[in-house]
Parts: structure tokens; C-alpha cells; sequence
């Protein structure tokens, strides 16, 4: 168990960062724990315990900050939940080289947007029949990657939120790890269920995950995004590039 403990500052790490850019940790917490030899469903149902417990200490800050729609969230995260259903069942029986793969193309749609959010900004649009059924089945589709691949569904309803109903980043993020307590909480229930996760990787991941998340809050409101997110980008599509190699390499896809 000692011998565990630097998940702690990994969850810490991976806490602020999800907490800041309302993605969740998961795009930090996944790869190095797959890069560490772990089942991609073990690293996935591990990465959900941090983004659950993250996921509630920043709806605590950010509530504080008067910044989470709350209504909008409660909706979008209940319509997650029949997804994150599915993505723990489907995730049981993944091959650690398709997992890499499919992984790899959610860092890099993470590191684009992370690194274009600014300019996806959008004024405020009226809600039509046909953008409430793209709500509906964003929704769903955020639900199954949150709990398949374990980062929360954030890289889908912040885009959706910004883009598609012309929310501000400001409120998008928070709001975002507001919905996430429902997606990463009936995943958590799931992945549970089917005897996934390792309960002591994911209490040590937990525990620095809140403390992350009431980090990231506060930093949220002050931090010079433009270096960091700069940053992000870099880190992630280097570990895209990483997961794709160690696809390849094994050979086990052919």
C-alpha cells in the first residue's frame, strides 16, 4: 500500500488540471497508468474514482464562485448516465492495443480543443428541436466515453455547451465538472459492480483528486491560461503519439 501513495500527487496533478479546463483528470490519470502496465478497464474505472471525487470538490468551489448552471448540468448529467452504463460493459473485454488507439484520438480531440477554446467562444443561441436532440445524443455520447475510457465527459459538453448553446467558458467548465458528478458516479457504480477498479489505487487517487479540484477552482479565476494550456497540448498529443507507437509495436492488432 506505501508503495502507492505517489498516486496521491498524481490525482493531485490530475485534479487541478480537470478542474481547471472542466475535461477531467482522466487525460492525465489514464495514460500513465496504462503506460504503467495497468488494464485499460482497471486504469478507466480507477481514473473515475479521482474524477468523481474531483468532480465534487470543484461543483463545491465553483458554486461558491456563483459560476455552475445548475439546471442545464442536472439535465445533461442525467441524460449521460444510460451511456456510462454501457461504456463500463463495453470496456470489459477491450484489448489494451484498440484501448491505446481510441485513447490516442481522445488526447488529441483533448489537445485541440484545449488549445483552441478560446477561439470556439460563441454568443448565446436560441435552443431549437433540432439542438435539443444533438443535446440528447451528445449526452449519451459523453456518457459512454466518460466511463469507457474513465476521464469524465467533459471533451463533449464543454465544446456543446460553448459551441452549441453559446455558453461562456467562464460558466462552461464549472458547469461541466457539475455534470460529471452524475457521469462519473453511476460509472463508478458500474465499473463496481463488474469487479473493475483496484479500491486502493482508487482511494489514493481519489484523496489527491479533490485536493486538486478545490486547487483548480481557485486557480481558475486567476491563472495566465495562454503558457499553460500551450503546455497541456504538447503533453497530450506527445502521449497520443506514445500510446499509438505502443499500439503498434506489439503487433498484437494483427
Amino acid at each position: 500500500m506505501i508503495d502507492q501513495l505517489w498516486l496521491i500527487p498524481l490525482g493531485f496533478a490530475a485534479g487541478i488540471l480537470g478542474s481547471m479546463i472542466g475535461l477531467g483528470g482522466g487525460i492525465i490519470v489514464v495514460p500513465v497508468l496504462t503506460f504503467l502496465g495497468v488494464p485499460p478497464t482497471v486504469a478507466a474505472s480507477n481514473s473515475l474514482f479521482a474524477a468523481f471525487s474531483n468532480s465534487i470538490a470543484s461543483t463545491i468551489s465553483y458554486s461558491k464562485q456563483k459560476r455552475i448552471e445548475f439546471s442545464l448540468g442536472l439535465k445533461l448529467g442525467l441524460l449521460a448516465i444510460p451511456g456510462t452504463i454501457l461504456g463500463a460493459v463495453i470496456s470489459t473485454d477491450v484489448a489494451p492495443d484498440i484501448f491505446k488507439i481510441l485513447f490516442g484520438f481522445v488526447l488529441v480531440a483533448s489537445s485541440v480543443y484545449i488549445f483552441l477554446r478560446k477561439q470556439v467562444e460563441s454568443k448565446e443561441k436560441i435552443i431549437s428541436k433540432q439542438l435539443i436532440l444533438l443535446i440528447i445524443g451528445s449526452s449519451f455520447f459523453a456518457g459512454i466515453i466518460s466511463s469507457f475510457f474513465g476521464i469524465g465527459g467533459g471533451i463533449v459538453f464543454v465544446p456543446l455547451m460553448i459551441v452549441g448553446m453559446g455558453m461562456s467558458m467562464k460558466k462552461a467548465a464549472p458547469t461541466s465538472q457539475f455534470i460529471l458528478l452524475f457521469a462519473s458516479l453511476s460509472g463508478v457504480i458500474v465499473h463496481s459492480v463488474l469487479g473493475h477498479p483496484d479500491f486502493i489505487q482508487s482511494g489514493f487517487l481519489a484523496i489527491g483528486a479533490f485536493f486538486g479540484g478545490l486547487v483548480g477552482a481557485k486557480l481558475s479565476l486567476s491563472v495566465k491560461e495562454r503558457n499553460l494550456k500551450i503546455l497541456i497540448s504538447i503533453v497530450l498529443v506527445i502521449t497520443a503519439v506514445k500510446l499509438f507507437f505502443d499500439s503498434l509495436t506489439t503487433g498484437s492488432l494483427f
